[in-house]
């Protein structure tokens, strides 16, 4: 498949701050793509270098087979771009927003216009400085849709808002999910959990780790042994194994490579007494939290994915 996004080595340095730090990317064609990490992981740095507003360092970027650094002019009618805090002409009314944007996109289609203000409430004779920031942030929305671009690039986008306005914004993206690319910055675990097809982990500007949602759910487990007695740890605990310990007559742990009959033979061989042993799906908050914990001890992270280390979620 192709990808709408791809990164090479990419790197963006403020004097003696690594902010993205040789990020290898690829969104796939058709995505939803959530792009997951605590504020000040590099995730907006990131978003700005694909959007050319800053230029990397070294390494490249394209944008639907574009060099980012050649992204200008028509090439962003092909691009829906919502940022947290993008300026607004405040004295415009939302009509007046619209009207104004309509002639930069050839493609703009006034039918789906005018269902997006009525899908979002939108108050059309009404100024943008006199909006609330749940209605502010779907005329953004309005006004990137319109158009329907193959790829819509938002960049905490849900940041702020109440939860009834975060699921009108989430309905208004998903009903046009077959028809683009969707990449999406968050740090909120729960707000993404539920849409998104795939998922990459950002921290301190390096990307751990990036792959399909059910992929990542589906390695892991929250693993408890029950054995006859006391009993130890392995000498060598495996790596997939997170967060191991021992209490009494049970063992458990979180399988960050889980595949139900190796895992199965793996345990049956580390633990040949076991009475009872029981593998758990996790939701990605634990999954991450797991993450988390295990690498503040250094620990070697999940196989098969590259080493996570830290997230707040």
């Amino acid at each position: 498949m192709n990808a709408a996004i791809h990164t090479e080595k990419l790197i963006r340095r403020f004097g003696r701050t690594t902010a993205v730090d040789s990020v290898d990317l690829d969104v796939p064609q058709g995505a939803v793509y959530a792009l997951v990490g605590a504020n000040g992981a590099g995730k907006t740095t990131l978003i700005k270098l694909l959007m050319n507003i800053h230029r990397p360092t070294s390494g490249r970027a394209e944008v639907l087979g574009i060099g980012s650094h050649l992204l200008a002019g028509k090439a962003f009618t092909q691009i829906g771009y919502v940022s947290e805090n993008q300026e607004m002409p405040e004295w415009m009314t939302v009509g007046a927003l619209l009207d104004y944007y309509r002639p930069f996109y050839p493609q703009w289609d006034r039918g789906l216009e005018q269902e997006l203000v009525r899908q979002f409430g939108l108050p059309l004779d009404r100024k943008l400085k006199h909006l609330s920031r749940g209605q502010r942030m779907k005329a953004s929305f309005a006004s990137s849709l319109a158009y329907r671009p193959p790829l819509i690039v938002l960049d905490e986008p849900f940041s702020g808002l109440d939860p009834l306005v975060r699921d009108e914004l989430i309905e208004g993206l998903l009903e046009r999910a077959t028809e683009t690319t969707i990449f999406l910055s968050s740090h909120d675990l729960a707000e993404i959990e539920s849409f998104s097809s795939h998922v990459g982990f950002l921290e301190q500007g390096r990307l751990l780790f990036s792959e399909e949602l059910t992929e990542l759910t589906d390695r892991f487990r929250d693993v408890t042994v029950t054995l006859g007695g006391p009993s130890p740890l392995p000498a060598r605990v495996p790596s997939a194994w997170l967060q191991a310990q021992a209490s009494d007559s049970v063992v458990r742990f979180v399988h960050s490579g889980y595949r139900q009959h190796e895992t199965e033979r793996e345990l049956a061989q580390a633990f040949p007494a076991a009475r009872d042993v029981s593998f758990d799906p996790m939701p990605l908050r634990a999954i991450f939290l797991a993450i988390a914990k295990s690498s503040r001890n250094a620990a070697p992270a999940a196989a098969p994915a590259p080493e996570p280390r830290r997230i707040e979620a």
